[in-house]
């Protein structure tokens, strides 16, 4: 692959291919270097926004999808969706959503839950972070607020896990507030309808996107605006292939004008994960199994998890978890047999969880490397918040998570 520079001095990459005649054009959407300078894209005509906004809002009206958080301008259910819906599908979000409220109806309710019950509801959906800022920040409300969602753009994006999206979906949806929302379905329809042929995630461009979506919010009904082009994103405007026939706005968006509609938006290409072995003992004493509370300010904090750590270099699993059952609980096992093998890939970090049944003396364990320890019955371990890898290797112990849950659940 070479770098070549274009007229105007910048960079682009080519791996010297010429796509075929019809062909795709697809290996030209990923940028492998920072620009150093970004043109602001120009501010769109009064006329091209009016009709922008006519044609889809209409199409918005008449074509949306009946979603829960769109039957009600509750300021809490509207939030509690937006963060649901951060690094989360739809269809993901909707069970999740249904369950949040049903187990806390309220900000109240919500603030006065313990931590761990919020994470207990969250289990399954990943990024735990926004559980965890989302209690925060409840508990902020009741104290600094009454409980109710401030509708104050300032005060509420000053609580935790509130960031800029957030903020301006929450407020322009639930307040009426003229407020941008660009997730990266609005990236992508903006890309596109203004052309943009740089890479998106470029501070300069980040900062022309919600500059021209600022401009785009209408005075009137400025949350339809918003749903309207994430919906757009969403069904029509899609990563792969959009379906440019069926848009409302096809023929107000220069991409399609122009033909590049396939390569935007343009992205850095990602790097590749690293992939780590982890080795995980089930611990038995007295037909009960060790579980350990992963510490605060850890990733998967407050998470409950089979106690172990990452392998170290020319050191077998067996060797990992006596060292790391001393390192975290000060507990000299014995490894017996192989149980499972568990992978699980995260946004950052992919993980192969080697699990092995262990045998531990009687002692006291001292929770060196981690927040807190129990011995359970393992059919009492599925009311704890666990993460992914570790309902699976629940699984291969004969517990169904979800039987169990339900089954919790019903007791309450």
């Amino acid at each position: 692959m070479t770098r070549r520079r274009n007229v105007d001095g910048r960079f682009h990459c080519s791996n010297n291919r010429r796509p075929a005649v019809g062909g795709s054009t697809r290996h030209t959407r990923k940028c492998l270097l920072p620009s150093t300078a970004h043109n602001p894209t120009p501010l769109p005509s009064p006329g091209r926004k009016r009709r922008l906004r006519r044609r889809l809002l209409q199409w918005y009206h008449a074509h949306h999808r009946d979603l829960p958080w769109r039957r009600t301008r509750d300021p809490y259910a509207v939030w509690v969706a937006e963060v649901l819906l951060q690094q989360t599908q739809v269809p993901t979000a909707e069970p999740y959503y249904e369950a949040l409220l049903a187990r806390f109806p309220t900000v109240e309710a919500l603030a006065s839950a313990p931590r761990q019950a919020v994470l207990k509801t969250w289990e399954g959906l990943g990024y735990y972070r926004r559980a965890v800022n989302l209690h925060e920040a409840a508990r902020r409300i009741v104290r600094d607020y009454g409980g109710r969602v401030p509708d104050d753009p300032v005060a509420f994006a000053a609580l935790p896990g509130v960031g800029r999206y957030t903020c301006g979906a929450v407020q322009s949806i639930a307040f009426g507030r003229r407020l941008p929302a660009v997730d990266s379905n609005a990236v992508r329809v903006l890309a596109r309808w203004f052309a943009i042929e740089r890479c998106v995630s470029e501070a300069g461009v980040q900062k022309d996107l919600w500059r021209l979506a600022e401009t785009l919010v209408p005075r009137d009904a400025p949350g339809d605006w918003n749903q309207a082009v994430m919906e757009l994103g969403s069904r029509v405007c899609t990563p792969r292939s959009p379906v440019c026939l069926v848009c409302p706005v096809r023929t107000l968006c220069r991409a399609v004008r122009r033909g590049i509609q396939d390569r935007l938006p343009v992205k850095r290409r990602r790097k590749r994960i690293p992939h780590i072995e982890v080795g995980a003992g089930i611990v038995w004493r007295r037909g009960k199994v060790l579980m350990c509370r992963r510490p605060e300010g850890k990733m998967l904090a407050g998470l409950w998890e089979f106690p172990g750590g990452k392998r170290r270099d020319g050191e077998s699993i067996q060797e990992c978890i006596r060292r790391e059952l001393k390192e975290e609980c000060d507990l000299q096992v014995t490894v017996g047999g192989h149980l499972v093998d568990v992978t699980h890939t995260y946004s950052h970090l992919k993980v192969t969880l080697r699990c092995y049944h262990c045998r531990a003396p009687r002692g006291r364990v001292r929770t060196l490397a981690a927040d807190e320890a129990r011995w359970m019955r393992v059919e009492d371990i599925p009311t704890l918040p666990l993460p992914a890898a570790d309902l699976k290797i629940l699984t291969a112990l004969g517990i169904d998570p979800e039987v169990a849950k339900r089954a919790t659940r019903d007791s309450e």
